[in-house]
């Protein structure tokens, strides 16, 4: 048996390998061991056989409150990569176009003028949607736990109209789960850090490569530590100290973090483990909600923007991609140029059942509603790509089941499900993975964690508070 690695790392999604960079650049040498041949786990991109190009699972995006992903890339080296846009588009049907940017006004007044220009918006909606922002400042997540987002905005006078229009697209799309769903604690968080804390925190950030190019370096960082990256190893049993594989191979190390998807956690967990440590019974509480990425080739432009927020439409996002590129060399859609669009439906439950013919019909008729210069064009080709797994569902209640990283047992987790007190985005995994290298470190989360945006003075005079910086560094009860 080789001599024990430092730590071991289960999972190379975004949780396992933020872990794993932070541990190496402190000079840790690491195990990581990963089931696929590459890192990024659900946010990351494939070989598709029938073009041969490289597409993304799904479209990633990271905005500008999301601190610690940022940090993640700048340690990467990929800081370079991410297209940065202060404009949202909001386009309707019949192709009207509402650009709400932020302004010089001081957050969170810095959207408000914008808005009130947007054509998308009446005079009246916006006045309604500035009362329930009032509302929004002022709110305390942590007493929105187990009521819905769409109770709470019904509460404060919100139509069905302004829901539709403007408050579910944006949550949707941030949390994966329609208003009706969705806890608002989760919700209320996209708001007060993603719109109102700073004027900076809106800024939308796309990568300009596959998402699995943002990683390219990591391997290296880790193996300059003495560490190394074993990709190909699915792990059948794990516990505090060592971890088996599917092939019958045995790793142990001082630490071990488990930074596998939370339906995964107690399929390789040892059951002694789940009957001690009370952070894992909880797990089984998690249910999914889905995403739907569709990948499509026109073959000529069709949009005009970066992107698009398509307004009451079920396809609720197009972002512009270029051609897409094979080795660093263009190709073209057909015979000559075109635009390469990816579509994204979040929570894609009713789609699933739908084949790829089907799912290109839905989302092409929602092209051409908001898209005069598409009723022209040619679709060369649709992929669809479903993500079943894609995210766990931020129900009213669930925050309750979210694990500490540390526990009894002295297994360390990583993972977006973990409390973070951030919802299941990148920016949550990077901030459970810095969380999981710090208690392995057996140091404070907060040494480790990038401080996020300061809130801008006039939104803490009118109730904000301050972001959290840290995760619960104790184990709770199931329940508590």
């Amino acid at each position: 048996m080789p001599d024990p690695q430092t730590v071991l790392i289960v999972g190379g999604g975004i949780a396992g390998m933020s872990a794993a960079i932070r541990l190496a650049q402190a000079g840790v040498a690491v195990t990581l061991l990963e089931t696929r041949k590459k890192l990024g786990g659900r946010a990351t991109s494939f070989l598709d056989s029938r073009s041969g190009l490289v597409l993304d699972n799904c479209q990633h995006v990271v905005l500008g409150c999301c601190t610690n992903y940022v940090d993640l890339l700048g340690r990467l080296g990929a800081a370079d990569k991410i297209r940065w846009h202060a404009e949202q588009y909001w386009i309707e049907a019949g192709g009207r176009t509402s650009v709400i940017r932020p302004t010089l006004l001081p957050a969170p007044l810095h959207m408000g003028w914008s808005m009130l220009r947007a054509p998308f918006l009446s005079v009246s909606d916006a006045a309604m949607i500035a009362r329930a922002v009032g509302q929004i400042l002022r709110a305390d997540r942590s007493r929105h736990r187990h009521e819905t987002f769409g109770r709470f905005l019904a509460r404060h006078g919100q139509s069905k109209r302004i829901i539709d229009r403007f408050w579910s697209p944006i949550v949707v799309s941030a949390c994966n789960l329609g208003v009706e769903r969705v806890a608002a604690s989760a919700a209320l968080h996209v708001f007060q850090e993603g719109f109102l804390s700073s004027s900076r925190a809106a800024a939308i950030g796309v990568p300009a490569v596959p998402l699995v190019r943002l990683y390219e370096n990591a391997e290296a960082i880790i193996s300059g530590a003495g560490g190394r990256v074993v990709f190909g190893a699915g792990v059948a049993c794990l516990d505090a100290s060592s971890a088996s594989t599917t092939a019958g191979e045995r790793f142990e190390a001082k630490r071990v973090i488990c930074a596998v998807p939370v339906e995964r956690v107690n399929r390789i967990v040892d059951p002694a483990i789940q009957q001690s440590d009370p952070r894992f019974p909880p797990l089984e509480n998690f249910t999914h909600s889905p995403i739907l990425g569709v990948h499509l080739r026109f073959d000529r432009p069709v949009l005009r923007t970066p992107h698009a927020i398509l307004v009451d439409r079920p396809t609720q996002w197009l972002f512009a991609k270029g051609l897409p590129r094979d080795n660093g060399r263009p190709v073209a859609p057909g015979a000559g140029g075109g635009d390469y669009l990816h579509a994204v439906i979040s929570a894609a439950a009713d789609w699933l059942a739908l084949d790829e013919d089907q799912i290109a019909e839905r989302v092409l008729a929602d092209i051409h509603a908001c898209l005069p210069d598409a009723r022209d064009a040619t679709l060369v080709s649709a992929r669809a790509v479903k993500e079943k797994l894609a995210t766990f569902a931020p129900v009213p209640g669930i925050d309750e089941c979210r694990p500490a990283a540390t526990g009894p047992s002295g297994l360390i987790l990583a993972g977006d499900y973990t409390d973070i007190g951030w919802p299941a985005t990148m920016e949550g995994a990077t901030r459970s993975g810095y969380a999981a290298a710090a208690a392995a470190l057996g140091v404070p989360a907060t040494d480790l964690l990038a401080p996020p945006l300061a809130v801008a003075p006039l939104s803490r005079a009118l109730g904000l508070r301050s972001p959290a910086v840290t995760p619960d560094p104790a184990p709770r009860a199931a329940g508590s």
